[in-house]
């Protein structure tokens, strides 16, 4: 009897174990399910991401394809419902294309920024000493320049280019990740379960990746959300100014900056990509905001 008592007593501590688990889960999707604001913003999001997916089978036309004899035909014309622009290309179908470099690119920057950021953030934030001094005036430099800036600086010196855009675009997002994620660290790495897992012999990797990053991640995942849409509209600019995507790419920044001469005469040629750049960027920073309120603890439940 004693045996049986025991071990439902353990499946019950067990069960219990999971209950607290799965909690705070439930709880995160409660509160992400019921921003209506931050919903709007994901849904926005998936559409942007599944039309730059199925853009070979939703656009009407090729992006690429010219007819000069149709040139800045206005919205709503048979067979162009966005409009043409200056060599009679389908605006609509370049929107629908451009979607693809627009958002790999601002989602590949981050993604290059953060692991690089966060790597550094937490070394340098979990050693200090002289490192984290050194490290972080490095950073304070970079930050001291205006991000934009600092992008044309790195293109200038790589040349012109998508992938040269890319790079400098990535680069001026380190510092930001490096800061935060350094911030982050330095409150977490005196706590007792770190000092717990430091007494029983665990060491620094150890400690770094099992105990301070898995409870810096939630603020990483909201940076992340809401730094693609900075990142893709600093691309974009990039590539306003000649500097990144090259015509007769499809790509937003380019599309405007091919354009920007004709905004008297056919503006639709210059609203309809920069709509589409700021519906990505408003719905990225919506979703990254519900993040936010979804994770912080201090809410409390209605």
């Amino acid at each position: 009897m004693t045996a049986e008592v025991a071990a439902t007593q353990a499946a019950v501590a067990h069960a219990a174990e999971l209950h607290a688990a799965v909690k705070p889960r439930h709880r995160f999707v409660r509160r992400l399910l019921r921003d209506r604001v931050g919903l709007a913003g994901i849904v926005l999001v998936l559409a942007m991401v599944l039309v730059a997916l199925l853009a070979p089978w939703l656009a009407p036309d090729d992006p690429l394809a010219t007819h000069l004899d149709q040139a800045f035909k206005p919205v709503g014309s048979p067979g162009h419902l966005l409009g043409t622009d200056l060599y009679g290309r389908d605006i609509l179908s370049r929107v629908m294309w451009g979607a693809r470099p627009s958002l790999a690119v601002g989602f590949v920057a981050t993604c290059i920024a953060l692991a690089v950021g966060v790597s550094l953030g937490v070394v340098v934030g979990y050693y200090g000493g002289t490192f984290d001094t050194l490290a972080m005036r490095v950073v304070d430099v970079m930050l001291a320049f205006p991000y934009l800036l600092l992008a044309i600086v790195i293109v200038g010196a790589l040349g012109p280019g998508l992938f040269n855009a890319l790079l400098a675009v990535a680069i001026t997002a380190i510092p930001f990740y490096i800061r935060l994620i350094r911030g982050m660290v330095l409150s977490f790495k005196h706590e007792q379960f770190v000092e717990a897992s430091r007494a029983v012999g665990a060491t620094n990797f150890h400690l770094m990746r099992t105990a301070i990053l898995p409870n810096v991640m939630p603020y990483i995942i909201v940076a992340f959300s809401i730094n693609i849409g900075y990142l893709i509209l600093e691309a974009a600019s990039l590539s306003f100014l000649g500097l990144g995507a090259q015509p007769p790419s499809p790509e937003w920044g380019a599309m405007l900056a091919e354009n920007r001469n004709y905004l008297t005469l056919a503006p639709h040629t210059v609203i309809v990509p920069g709509v589409a750049i700021f519906l990505i960027v408003i719905g990225l920073n919506l979703f990254g905001d519900a993040l936010r309120d979804a994770f912080d603890v201090r809410l409390k439940e209605d």
